[in-house]
C-alpha cells in the first residue's frame, strides 16, 4: 500500500500514573483502562474518528474534522471525571500526517504527542492550528497558555487549554513537558504613557486645559511609527494619586513615562515636561517652556520631537502634516474644543455640555475639523445611550462627521463615528467593515474604534473569538486600566458563551470603577449564563441603582426574574417602563422585552415594530445577547432577526 499524505486532527490520550498504579492496585488500574477503552471507542466512532493505536495506558486517534475531534475529547475527558476518576490527559494537533500501511508519522503526530506531554490530568491541550479550526464554535471554550518551544519542533507553538465546564485549566507557568515555555520580554522597548499634566494655575477651572494638552500630546505621539502609546483613559487613572512610577510602568506595560505641569496665566504659558525610565525612575530628558499661548502647538511638537530623539525614533513629516491639518489657528476655538473633550470624557450629563462647547468652537472657527468630529461624537453617543431618539441624533452626527472629513480627510475620530453609524443606525455591515479598515489605516491605536469594532465582530458577524481578541488589545495594550475595556471583553466572552471568563472580566471592570454600571450589567448577565440566578438578580439590582434605573439593566433584571418565575417582580418592571415611556424616550426593544417577559406577546410584537421604525441603536445586539434569546427561539419573533440581514 503506497504512502498517503493528508490533513488530520491527531489526538493523544494517556492515563497519568498508570504504571505506578499497576504495582500498587492492579485491579483499579485495569478498571481505569477498561473505562477509558470503552468510552474512547464510543466517542471516536460517534465523531467520525479512528483509533490508530491503543496500548495499555494510552491511545492515538485521528479525526477528519478538528471540531469533531475536540468534541470527542471533551466528552471523553468529562466522563473520566466521574467515579472512579481516571487521571487522563489529552493533546491534539491538526496538521499533515503520512499514513504508511499500519504506521502514521509526520509533524502532526509529533506535535500532538508533545502537547500531551505538557497536559495535566483532567485537561485537554490543543495547538494553535487546531484552535483556528474551532475558535468560532460556541460549545467549545478555550484559554491560551502562551507559546512553547517543543522538542524537535522548529516553530514555536501556542498551546490552548479547553476551558469548558468540568475541564481543568492548569497554570501555564507550572507546566512541564517535552519542551519549554517561551518567556516573552515584559514591556515593549518603544512604549510610553503620558501621565496627566498637573494644573499649576491658581484657577481650578483651568483643569480642562491641562487635561486637554495631555490628551493632545497622547494623540500626537500615536502617530510616531513603532511607538506604542498607552491609552489616554488608562493614563488618567493615576490622576491626583501619589504613585510609584515603577508601578505605573508595570501596570501600563510601558518602558517610559512622560509627566509634567502647566501654568496658564492670561496669555502666558509655562509648561514643564520630563521623560522618565519606568524601570528605575531615572530622568531621561526634561525641558521647561515659557511661551505665549499662541505657541501651544509648537510646544507640543517640540515635546514629541524630543521624545522621538531620546527613543531614537522617527516622527515622519507626513504624520506631522496629518496632525497640523486638524488644528486651528484660532486659540479661542481651540480652548472651547478642549472644554468639550473634557466634558465628553466624563460621559453621562457631560455629553450635552460637551456638545455646546463643540458647537461654539465650530462657530468660532468654521474650518476647525475637530470641532465637527466632537459634535459627531456627542450626537452619536446621545443616540446610542437613548438620551435622544436615534432618528433625531444619528443624521446630525453623520453630517458633522462628513463635515469634519471634508475639512481633514485624516480625522480618525470622524471616520470612527461613520463606522459607528454604519453599524448602529444604517445596519450596513459591508460599509461598516470598510469604515473600520480606514480608521485603523489612519491610526491603529485609537482605542474607541477598537471598542466598537469588537462589538461589530462579536454581535454582528458572529466571529466570537476575533471579537475577544480585539477586546484583549484594549485590556492588554491600549487601555488596561479602564473599566470599559474589561466590560467590552466581558461582553465578547458573553456572546461566545464563555461565562466564567466573562465573569472575571466583569469583576475587573467593577474593581476599576465601582460606579460603572455596565460592569454590573455584564456581571449580572454572566452569572445568569452560569445559572446562578440569585447572584445575577443582586448584580442587576445594583446595576439598576448605580445607573439611576437605566431601562436596559431594568429589563435584563426582568429577564432574570422571568427565569426564576417571579412574575410579580417582572410585572412591576413592566409597569414602570410603560409609565416612564409616556414622558421620556424608552427603546422599543426594551419595551418589547419587558412585554415578552410579562407574557404580553401581542404588545411585544407591537413594540418590536416600533424599534425598527425608530432604527434603534441596540438592535444589532439581538442575535447573540442572552437576554434577547427569545427573538431567536420564539417563531413569532424570528422574522425580526432576519430583517437585520446579519452576515452569514
Amino acid at each position: 500500500m503506497p504512502s498517503i499524505r493528508q490533513l488530520a486532527a491527531i489526538m493523544f490520550a494517556d492515563i497519568v500514573g498508570y504504571t505506578a498504579m499497576m504495582q500498587e492496585d492492579e485491579a483499579l488500574a485495569m478498571n481505569w483502562r477498561q473505562k477509558l477503552k470503552k468510552k474512547l471507542e464510543e466517542e471516536v466512532a460517534a465523531h467520525q474518528g479512528k483509533i490508530l493505536e491503543f496500548r495499555g495506558d494510552g491511545a492515538m486517534c485521528s479525526f477528519v474534522s478538528t471540531i469533531e475531534g475536540v468534541r470527542a475529547a471533551v466528552a471523553l475527558q468529562l466522563y473520566m471525571q466521574s467515579e472512579p476518576v481516571v487521571p487522563l490527559r489529552i493533546g491534539m494537533h491538526t496538521g499533515d500526517v503520512i499514513f504508511d500501511e499500519n504506521n502514521i508519522y509526520g509533524d502532526g503526530v509529533n506535535i500532538a504527542s508533545r502537547l500531551e506531554s505538557f497536559a495535566l490530568p483532567g485537561s485537554i491541550f490543543i495547538s494553535g492550528k487546531a484552535y483556528d479550526d474551532i475558535k468560532n464554535q460556541k460549545d467549545i471554550q478555550t484559554t491560551s497558555l502562551g507559546k512553547f518551544a517543543l522538542k524537535n519542533v522548529k516553530d514555536q507553538v501556542e498551546i490552548f487549554a479547553i476551558s469548558n465546564a468540568g475541564i481543568k485549566i492548569p497554570e501555564s507557568d507550572a507546566l512541564e513537558g517535552k519542551g519549554e515555555k517561551v518567556i516573552e520580554k515584559k514591556g515593549i522597548e518603544k512604549s510610553i504613557a503620558v501621565l496627566p499634566f498637573l494644573n499649576m494655575s491658581n484657577d481650578p477651572d483651568q483643569e480642562y486645559f491641562s487635561d486637554g494638552i495631555t490628551e493632545e500630546i497622547v494623540n500626537l505621539l500615536t502617530h510616531i511609527k513603532d511607538l506604542r502609546v498607552a491609552g489616554r483613559t488608562s493614563s488618567f487613572h493615576f490622576k491626583g494619586r501619589d504613585i510609584d512610577l515603577r508601578s505605573v510602568g508595570q501596570k501600563l506595560n510601558v518602558r517610559t513615562l512622560l509627566e509634567g505641569s502647566i501654568r496658564k496665566q492670561n496669555l502666558r504659558l509655562r509648561i514643564t515636561a520630563q521623560l522618565i525610565n519606568a524601570e528605575d525612575g531615572i530622568q531621561l530628558w526634561s525641558e521647561r517652556y515659557d511661551r505665549d499661548l499662541h505657541d501651544i502647538f509648537a510646544i507640543q511638537d517640540e515635546i514629541a520631537l524630543a521624545i522621538t530623539e531620546e527613543l531614537k525614533m522617527t516622527f515622519l513629516e507626513k504624520d506631522k502634516a496629518l496632525i497640523n491639518d486638524k488644528r486651528t489657528a484660532n486659540k479661542e476655538a481651540y480652548d472651547l474644543y478642549l472644554k468639550g473633550r473634557f466634558y465628553l470624557n466624563k460621559r453621562g450629563s457631560g455629553i450635552k455640555k460637551a456638545l455646546e462647547y463643540f458647537k461654539e468652537a465650530s462657530e468660532t472657527d468654521p474650518e476647525f475639523s475637530l470641532a465637527y468630529s466632537g459634535m459627531a461624537d456627542a450626537y452619536s453617543l446621545l443616540s446610542f445611550y437613548g438620551a435622544i431618539p436615534p432618528k433625531e441624533g444619528m443624521p446630525i452626527a453623520r453630517q458633522n462627521a462628513e463635515d469634519a472629513i471634508q475639512l481633514n480627510p485624516f480625522n480618525v475620530e470622524a471616520f470612527t463615528t461613520l463606522a459607528f453609524i454604519s453599524v448602529y443606525y444604517d445596519w450596513n455591515w459591508a460599509e461598516a467593515k470598510k469604515r473600520f479598515q480606514r480608521v485603523f489605516e489612519i491610526n491603529p491605536h485609537y482605542a474607541p474604534a477598537h471598542y466598537w469594532h469588537s462589538y461589530f465582530l462579536s454581535y454582528v458577524e458572529g466571529r466570537f473569538e476575533e471579537g475577544i481578541e480585539e477586546a484583549k488589545k484594549l485590556v492588554v495594550r491600549l487601555e488596561p486600566l479602564v473599566a470599559l475595556s474589561h466590560q467590552v471583553l466581558s461582553v465578547a466572552y458573553i456572546n461566545a458563551g464563555k461565562f466564567e471568563e466573562a465573569l472575571r472580566s466583569a469583576r475587573m471592570a467593577i474593581e476599576l470603577d465601582a460606579s460603572f454600571f455596565p460592569g454590573f450589567r455584564a456581571l449580572g448577565i454572566s452569572l445568569a449564563g452560569l445559572k446562578r440566578y440569585e447572584e445575577a438578580t443582586e448584580a442587576l439590582k445594583t446595576c439598576a441603582q448605580v445607573s439611576s434605573r437605566n431601562p436596559i439593566p431594568l429589563v435584563e433584571l426582568a429577564w432574570v426574574y422571568s427565569l426564576r418565575e417571579m412574575d410579580l417582580e417582572v410585572e412591576k418592571i413592566y409597569d414602570e417602563l410603560i409609565m416612564r415611556s409616556k414622558t421620556e424616550f424608552i427603546s422599543g426593544l426594551v419595551l418589547c422585552a419587558a412585554s415578552y417577559f410579562s407574557k404580553k406577546y401581542d404588545k411585544a410584537i407591537e413594540f418590536m415594530e416600533q424599534s425598527f421604525v425608530q432604527r434603534e441603536s441596540i438592535l444589532p445586539f439581538i442575535r447573540s445577547f442572552p437576554s434577547c434569546s427569545f427573538l431567536k427561539d420564539d417563531p413569532r419573533f424570528q422574522h425580526f432577526v432576519k430583517r437585520m440581514n446579519f452576515p452569514e
